[in-house]
């Protein structure tokens, strides 16, 4: 079976889709810091200015003149362990910074003037134009991110990838319904076999879809066979309740869907994952959709499997807004 993986269960912790945000910067004269969480690839238009020059796709500071450096701090949306790093620079040639550095903090108040940055990147060289990708060593826990530019310029996009940790036992009603698939919990998807249109990890995040580009979305199929996602849920859980949200999709949400689940801790490769789901035990059998819906399925009470992992099934093709999964925690996470 044909896939295209991502990041295997790796979460985009800079993305807005789970609450990340600019909360102080030294200085973005002349692109909003905002602009460098952007989901969206960075663009560059020709001949686009504002007020202040010419107008880029990212964060971009003035340029200093008094021997210091610009930053900007970002508060997580969820706390996590970080990874990877994604410095990128499109369309910076002769303003970018020649170097930049990463710090982190967990902490359950905003960063003062006396907190304790730990370092998750050493000051690094940085190139123009380009995807500055950085493993991380450092497997500190952080809520807030202070990135360094030395001295000043732009960057277009920042990504930091890793896993959301969560303190579950704010959860300590057993009997509250979590949304087990959400982002922002922790929820992440593993592999799929098309998403030509949109972006991917909108399917899990919060809010109804903005547009139709705002879900996932597959190509026309010409062939037979059918269309799928493989999600691993944020915790271990008993499933209750599946919402499966086509907003936006009217000539083009998929005609049935469908939905598998699986228990496994251990970790298993990826074509391993891919191909053992296709056996997995059905807990939404084949079901017509409708344009622009919100679709809501009761589980039936008897079902007792917890999972772990979920596979949605689209038929034979199309988009899908969002998908909820909604369940109990498990005892033993």
């Amino acid at each position: 079976m044909s896939a295209n993986n991502i990041n295997q269960n790796l979460t985009n912790l800079a993305s807005p889709k789970i609450g990340t945000k600019i909360i102080e910067v030294s200085d973005d004269f002349f692109g909003k810091a905002s602009r460098m969480l952007n989901d969206k690839e960075p663009v560059f238009i020709e001949d686009k200015y504002d007020e202040h020059g010419k107008w880029m796709d990212g964060w971009e500071s003035k340029r200093r003149r008094d021997g210091g450096n610009d930053w900007a701090i970002i508060e997580l949306g969820s706390p996590g362990i970080i990874y990877e790093i994604n410095v990128d620079t499109s369309f910076f040639t002769g303003n970018f910074p020649p170097f930049a550095s990463i710090e982190g903090l967990y902490s359950d108040q905003k960063p003062n003037k006396n907190s304790k940055w730990v370092e998750i990147l050493p000051k690094s060289q940085l190139k123009g134009d380009s995807s500055n990708k950085f493993k991380i060593k450092s497997k500190a826990k952080v809520r807030y991110i202070r990135l360094q530019i030395f001295p000043d310029g732009g960057v277009a996009r920042l990504r930091l990838f890793g896993e959301v940790k969560l303190d579950w036992n704010f959860y300590e009603n057993k009997n509250d319904l979590i949304e087990l698939s959400s982002l922002k919990l922790g929820g992440s998807i593993v592999a799929y076999n098309n998403a030509h249109y949109g972006d991917v990890s909108a399917l899990l995040s919060d809010g109804r879809g903005k547009t139709m580009g705002d879900g996932w979305e597959t190509r026309r199929r010409r062939e037979p066979g059918h269309d799928w996602i493989i999600i691993k849920l944020a915790t271990k859980g008993l499933i209750k309740k599946i919402e499966i949200d086509t907003a936006h999709f009217k000539g083009n949400y998929p005609d049935q869907a469908s939905i598998q689940i699986s228990n496994f801790d251990e970790e298993k490769n990826i074509e391993k994952i891919i191909n053992d789901s296709e056996n997995w035990k059905y807990i939404l059998n084949k079901t017509k959709l409708q344009a622009d819906k919100i679709h809501n399925y009761e589980i039936d009470e008897k079902l007792t499997q917890e999972v772990t992992y979920v596979r949605l099934n689209i038929y034979p093709d199309g988009g899908v807004s969002r998908l909820r999964i909604f369940g109990l925690k498990s005892s033993n996470e």
